[in-house]
């Protein structure tokens, strides 16, 4: 004999936050009242289900998704970095606390044809001031890590991607 499952209240307050939201928070003093509003709950509800989604990783973050091209950074490089692997998480944390460096992560290798295993975002005005950031990058690893460094390249974007946040059917 089958058992019925029951919807669980959570997950139902779960989805309608995340259908209130996938468009983004709202403009307003107070986004997570306004949220609370069209779903039913309190404020101090929405907030509490919103931890719990990323602390379960159901839901990875909650930033702003800047468009770098319309605020004037239009020379965007991805800097991608060949590191030692027993230095990667060391020198990844120190370039990913750099206030230019909008992210930085760790991707594995496809040797021959690509080395690179640390890849750090850079947004700037120009070109030259783009290199002028992964070059001061470049200097803080030889000061700090010495050797660490095996190869490097930046990637500049051709375009803009259109950024989304999670999406689900109503």
């Amino acid at each position: 004999m089958a058992t019925e499952r029951h919807p669980d209240p959570a997950e139902d307050v779960d989805r309608r936050i995340v259908l209130a939201t996938q468009g983004g928070l709202p403009l307003v003093p107070r986004p997570y009242a306004l949220i609370a509003g069209q779903v039913g709950v309190s404020e101090a509800e929405v907030r509490a289900r919103m931890q719990t989604m990323l602390d379960s990783g159901r839901i990875r973050r909650i930033g702003a998704v800047p468009n770098h091209y319309a605020i004037g950074y239009t020379a965007n490089g991805m800097s991608v970095w060949d590191i030692d692997d027993e230095l990667i998480d060391s020198v990844g944390e120190r370039i990913g606390a750099l206030p230019f460096v909008t992210h930085c992560y760790r991707r594995p290798r496809h040797l021959p044809d690509w080395p690179y295993n640390l890849f750090a975002m850079v947004h700037a005005a120009s070109r030259e001031a783009a290199l002028a950031r992964v070059a001061e990058i470049a200097a803080l690893i030889e000061r700090d890590f010495g050797a660490a460094c095996r190869a490097r390249d930046v990637l500049f974007s051709a375009g803009i991607l259109k950024k989304t946040g999670l999406r689900i059917g109503a």
